[in-house]
């Protein structure tokens, strides 16, 4: 049996990141880009307008004769001369000839054209070629985490695609002759299955690719077959049928697939049963089939494997430190992810923690992390936890 950061050691020097992958731009937000971008264009391409009102020459004489008009998308060159202005649009070009832009608010109409009643300085409301983003510059780093924002930068650029880290595909098991769906009726020995529902809405935080998931019955053949053909993904997530029970076939069909084990069991509690193992370059997870366990095995283990593979962060336990409510013993010679509410830095443990129990996750924003060797702790302490979010 190994330590926590020693599992997390081992997932760590198995992990890869996955390679880039070009796609368009409406695929790729929550990817991480796989090298710098450099603007193609400048921004703005051309002197634009940054208000509505009229261009011209900038000169003492306050009134202007109107020659025309430029509206955004327009592109037509006026011959101006020191008199004479156009009437011009946000974002519209600047002529060739004009140097300024005043505000509409600023003129007084008239037959001919406009009387400016407060002058502006040469050059106001032009936006110069560039003055965003020059050609050739590199305005996003590899490794920048694509949004919303990006997104519309990058259009804005004329970019329709980019070179992205590659996201893992994921198959999800879950065994057990005993799980029922929600919404029928509870059969005598039987439990509503949660597990797979419950991990599938936690993949969908994370930035993957659900390729499969299913639920195996406790048969020696139909683990393995299961197994067999969920290998296709980059991970496969396992829950229950680990441990060493008559009907426990996931640990000897894994084997039989030809994936091998790096450990088995963490001294931790919940989630002693966890099993880590790669056939090539696909990761397998088996997860206690214990709900609470199940879910603290995957926010602890299995998304730090995740998110190293798509680039978003390297395989870190992400302590912090907070201040404890309360008084907790720790009998188990164990290190401990105890479900907590984090409240200004304040930790406030729930009450019922058990490996069937996920009544304390809906309460709960954090492990209270208590390492194997720390045996008791009292109100005001200084602690370490783990936020999480679900």
């Amino acid at each position: 049996m190994i330590s926590v950061f020693q599992a997390l050691s081992i997932i760590d020097q198995n992990t890869d990141i996955l390679g880039p992958v070009i796609l368009p731009l409406a695929e790729v937000n929550g990817y991480m880009l796989a090298q710098d971008v450099e603007a193609p264009i400048n921004l703005p391409p051309f002197r634009q307008s940054a208000m509505d009102g009229y261009a011209f020459k900038h000169g003492k004489n306050p009134e202007y004769i109107l020659k025309g008009e430029s509206k955004a998308g327009d592109f037509v060159e006026f011959e101006l001369s020191e008199t004479d202005c156009i009437r011009i649009f946000t974002g519209a070009r600047v002529p060739d000839q004009a140097d300024t832009v005043v505000m509409q608010e600023h003129v007084e109409k008239n037959p001919a054209g406009i009387h400016v009643l407060k002058m502006p300085d040469k050059g106001t409301n032009v936006r110069p070629v560039g003055e965003q983003i020059k050609k050739g510059e590199v305005v996003l780093k590899k490794g920048t985490r694509i949004n919303a924002a990006i997104i519309g930068f990058l259009a804005g650029l004329g970019i329709s695609e980019v070179s992205v880290i590659g996201i893992p595909s994921v198959s999800l098991i879950v065994t057990g002759n005993e799980l029922q769906e929600p919404g029928t009726t509870l059969k005598p020995g039987s439990v509503y299955e949660s597990n797979r529902i419950m991990l599938e809405s936690a993949l969908k935080l994370e930035n993957v690719e659900i390729i499969q998931s299913n639920h195996v019955l406790d048969d020696k053949e139909s683990t393995f077959k299961a197994i067999q053909n969920a290998l296709k993904a980059d991970v496969l997530l396992i829950s229950g049928g680990i441990s060493v029970g008559d009907y426990d076939y996931v640990k000897e069909s894994l084997e039989r697939n030809g994936v091998e084990e790096k450990f088995y069991k963490v001294n931790q509690k919940p989630g002693k049963p966890l099993w880590y193992g790669k056939k090539g370059e696909k990761h397998v997870f088996a997860l206690p089939g214990n709900p609470a366990s199940s879910l603290t095995c995957f926010l602890i283990y299995v998304t730090a494997a995740i998110r190293k593979m798509n680039g978003t962060s390297a395989i870190n336990i992400n302590l912090k430190k907070g201040i404890l409510k309360g008084n907790y013993i720790n009998k188990f010679n164990k290190a401990l992810f105890l479900q907590a509410l984090e409240k200004g830095g304040e930790l406030e443990v729930y009450p019922k923690q058990a490996s069937s129990m996920l009544v304390s996750f809906t309460q709960s924003n954090a492990f209270l992390f208590v390492p194997d060797d720390v045996k008791e702790i009292h109100h005001g302490d200084e602690v370490m936890y783990i936020p999480f979010k679900l």
